[in-house]
């Protein structure tokens, strides 16, 4: 399952959540969290509930439930109810067991839904090995908006102040084997910077980045797709391996080893997911 751009819609508007579902993003997250005003929760859960019941849409439908031990439990037995969505994404998460809990949550429903666990604050950056290494856990995202607010720090454009954080999330995921999607780019007019920001993030290793409009969503893509230059490069030497039983071998007049080759199988099966 590719998952390079992660859209998020209001949980509480019906009209944006359609919109987003029939967007090129390859996740759609329906948002009963920050989107929503803590009065208009409930009313958000059924139309959340609503959508999911006629939704007809490729992407991944996920539905972003608020935080452990404040109404994550009411959000799915509200949401559950009905059609069910693909994912379940769990925000404010500080630890394994809050992915334990979300995932008992949902078998108690007779839910088994992949859980993406979005780190935002000190413990769960800390945490993070055992959060992606949790079984539930499908995707590690990082949020660096509350997690700057959490730690105190002011935000910048470069960023440098959640790099960090920003980088043992990727590597945490790496190891565990799971998804890693970065950050929200919040100013959705700025295509360029949005450019510039993602081909940063997928040089950092991520996967995919979360969006909050779908004017972000094809940049975002383009980004998170290998251009066909480096399909065609890594073509060539996983072609080159197959022929020889070198552990080194030449292609193109570079020298090719281990490293190089698992670069040439990530580009190649990253490029077949996006097909």
């Amino acid at each position: 399952m590719v998952r390079r751009s992660v859209l998020f819609a209001p949980g509480d508007k019906p009209e944006l959540m359609r919109k987003a579902a029939e967007s090129d993003a390859d996740v759609v997250v329906f948002d009963l969290e920050d989107a929503v005003a803590p009065a208009d929760k409930r009313a958000a859960r059924e139309a959340v509930r609503e959508v999911l019941d006629g939704v007809e849409s490729e992407c991944e439908v996920c539905v972003r439930v608020n935080p452990i031990g404040i109404s994550a439990a009411a959000d799915l037995e509200a949401v559950l109810a009905g059609p069910r969505p693909d994912s379940v994404m769990l925000p404010k998460t500080e630890g394994a067991e809050d992915v334990r809990t979300i995932d008992r949550l949902l078998e108690e429903h007779g839910a088994d839904l992949p859980v993406l666990s979005l780190i935002e604050s000190a413990p769960g950056v800390l945490r993070a090995d055992d959060i992606a290494a949790a079984d539930a856990t499908d995707a590690l995202l990082f949020g660096a908006e509350d997690l700057a607010a959490d730690i105190g720090a002011t935000r910048t454009s470069e960023g440098t102040e959640v790099l960090y954080a920003r980088e043992r999330t990727v590597i945490a995921a790496s190891a565990a084997g799971v998804d890693a999607i970065d950050i929200v780019y919040t100013d959705y007019t700025d295509a360029d910077g949005l450019r510039e920001e993602t081909t940063f993030a997928a040089g950092l290793g991520y996967d995919g980045k979360m969006a909050i409009h779908p004017d972000q969503v094809p940049v975002i893509n383009d980004a998170f797709t290998p251009a066909d230059e480096d399909v065609e490069w890594a073509e060539r030497v996983l072609d080159a391996r197959d022929r020889t039983d070198a552990g080194v071998f030449e292609v193109d007049g570079e020298m090719i080893d281990a490293p190089l080759i698992a670069q040439a199988e990530r580009i190649v099966e990253r490029a077949r997911q996006a097909e």
